[in-house]
């Protein structure tokens, strides 16, 4: 029997149908939101000045994740469950939240 599991993002300001995951940091806290493209729109702009006169950085050498082997293996079971998931870049909250719930049971 197929089984096809999709994840919805909701926009976690006002309950709508989410088009973007966002991630972003703030003294020293990373932050994640799910947001429609208008309210997407919105936080970027009111970022924007701010972002322009700031710069990068960089995590500081020796710092590195050692996740690699874990998101190889949430991708994996991501696609053998019927998620879509690219092969590069973060990985959706839900979806290791997905992961990790169906590891526990």
């Amino acid at each position: 029997m197929a089984r096809r599991v999709e994840t919805v993002l909701i926009d976690d300001l006002d309950g709508s149908t989410a088009d973007h995951n966002i991630r972003f940091g703030l003294d020293g806290t990373e932050y994640e939101i799910d947001l429609t493209e208008a309210n997407a729109a919105e936080l970027r702009g009111s970022l924007s000045r701010f972002i322009a006169a700031s710069r990068k950085t960089r995590t500081p050498a020796g710092k590195g994740t050692r996740r690699t082997g874990r998101s190889a293996t949430i991708r994996a079971w991501a696609r053998d469950n019927g998620f879509k998931v690219s092969g590069r870049g973060a990985i959706q909250s839900s979806l290791v939240d997905a992961y990790e719930q169906a590891q526990s049971r």
